[in-house]
C-alpha cells in the first residue's frame, strides 16, 4: 500500500446480471491517483466510464454489482467498509458531479436549503457559516448575485446554471476526491473554460484529486495530468497527457484523436472510427476492438493483456503503433 495515494483501484469488475446475460460493464480496471492529480477517463458512450465512477462511489444498483477488485481511498478499502461509513465519506471527503443536474437537485427545495444542509451534514458549523460557504461556492462557479439566487428553486435556473449549482455543491466541503461525470456538457464554452480553470486551481491549491469522465479529448488536454482510455469495459491505454496525445499507441486512442475536428482540415471529410462498439453481451475472449481495428490479425482472438511501453505508459494491444508514427 502506498500511503501517499488518494485513490487506488485494482482489478475492478462491475457486472450487471440481466435476463439476457451478464454485462461486464467494468472488466479488470486499475489506476491510481495522487493528491492533487487529475485523471481524464475517456471513451465512447457505453465504454464503462460512468459505471467506474459509480462503482467507486458505491452507487451501483441492482442488477449491477461490484464482483471483484479493490477500491482504496487513503488506504481504506471502500468495498469492505460499512454503508454508514460510505455515506459519511460521500459529499465530504469524496464528492461527485453528475451529468444531469435534474437528477441531482431536489425540485421542491430551495438552492439554499440543499447547499446549507450539505454543509451542516458534514461540518460542525452554524447555519450562518454554512450559508456563507454556499455563497462563496456559487460565486466560484460564476453564479451572479449569488446571495439572492440562494432563495431560488432549481426550475428557476437554466440547465447550465443548474449544473453550476451542482458543481458548487461538490466543492462545498473541500473534498479530497471529486468524480466528475461530463459536468460541463450543458455549459457554453466561456463558462466551461471558467469551470475548468477553477477545478484545476482547486486541485493545485488544496491537493484535491479529480477524475474527469468525458468523451471530449480537447477538454482533458488542458486539464488532466494523465489519461485513461476505456473501451468495452477495459482501459486500453493509459499514460501522461503528453504521451497519450502526442504518441498514442493503441489503434482506438489514435482513432479518437483523429476524430477531433481541426481547423487544419477545413473542408475535408471528418474522420470516424469504422463500425460500432460491440454489444457487451456478445464480447468474446479476444480484443473487443478487433472488428474495428485496421491492425487486427488472428493473434487478436486472444486477450492481449497489458504491455508497459514506457514509464507510466501502458497499452492493451498486440500491435501498438510505433511511437514515432504520426497520428
Amino acid at each position: 500500500m502506498n500511503d501517499t495515494m488518494t485513490l487506488e483501484v485494482e482489478g475492478l469488475k462491475t457486472h450487471f446480471f440481466t435476463k439476457a446475460g451478464i454485462v461486464k460493464a467494468v472488466d479488470d480496471v486499475s489506476f491510481s491517483l495522487r493528491p492533487g492529480e487529475i485523471m481524464g477517463l475517456v471513451g465512447e458512450s457505453g465504454s464503462g466510464k460512468s459505471v467506474t465512477g459509480f462503482s467507486i462511489l458505491g452507487l451501483v444498483d441492482s442488477p449491477g454489482k461490484v464482483v471483484d477488485g479493490r477500491i482504496a481511498f487513503k488506504g481504506e478499502d471502500l468495498r469492505t467498509c460499512t454503508e454508514e461509513r460510505r455515506r459519511s465519506l460521500r459529499g465530504s471527503a469524496v464528492a461527485a458531479i453528475f451529468q444531469d443536474p435534474l437528477m441531482t437537485l431536489n425540485p421542491v427545495l430551495s438552492i439554499e436549503t440543499q447547499m446549507v444542509e450539505a454543509v451542516l451534514a458534514h461540518n460542525n458549523v452554524d447555519k450562518a457559516e454554512a450559508r456563507r460557504r454556499s455563497i462563496e461556492a456559487l460565486e466560484k462557479v460564476g453564479i451572479p448575485a449569488a446571495a439572492e439566487r440562494l432563495a431560488a428553486y432549481p426550475h428557476q435556473f437554466s440547465g447550465g446554471m443548474r449544473q453550476r449549482v451542482c458543481i458548487a455543491i461538490a466543492l462545498l466541503n473541500h473534498p479530497a476526491l471529486i468524480i466528475a461525470d461530463e459536468p460541463t456538457t450543458a455549459l457554453d464554452v466561456t463558462i466551461q473554460a471558467q469551470i475548468l480553470h477553477e477545478m484545476r486551481g482547486l486541485c493545485v491549491d488544496s491537493g484535491t484529486s479529480l477524475i474527469w469522465i468525458t468523451h471530449d479529448l480537447s477538454v482533458v488536454a488542458g486539464l488532466a495530468d494523465k489519461i485513461c482510455v476505456m473501451y468495452a469495459g477495459k482501459i486500453v491505454e493509459s499514460g501522461s497527457v503528453d504521451e497519450i496525445l502526442d504518441h498514442p499507441r493503441h489503434p482506438y486512442t489514435r482513432g479518437l484523436i483523429r476524430s477531433v475536428p481541426s481547423r487544419a482540415q477545413k473542408g475535408s471529410e471528418l474522420y470516424q472510427i469504422p463500425g460500432m462498439m460491440p454489444s457487451p453481451l456478445s464480447l468474446g475472449e479476444g480484443c473487443a476492438f478487433q472488428a474495428r481495428c485496421p491492425r487486427a490479425d488472428g493473434q487478436c482472438a486472444r486477450d492481449p493483456g497489458e504491455t508497459v511501453l514506457g514509464e507510466g505508459h501502458r497499452c492493451r494491444c498486440f500491435h501498438p503503433h510505433p511511437e514515432e508514427e504520426p497520428v
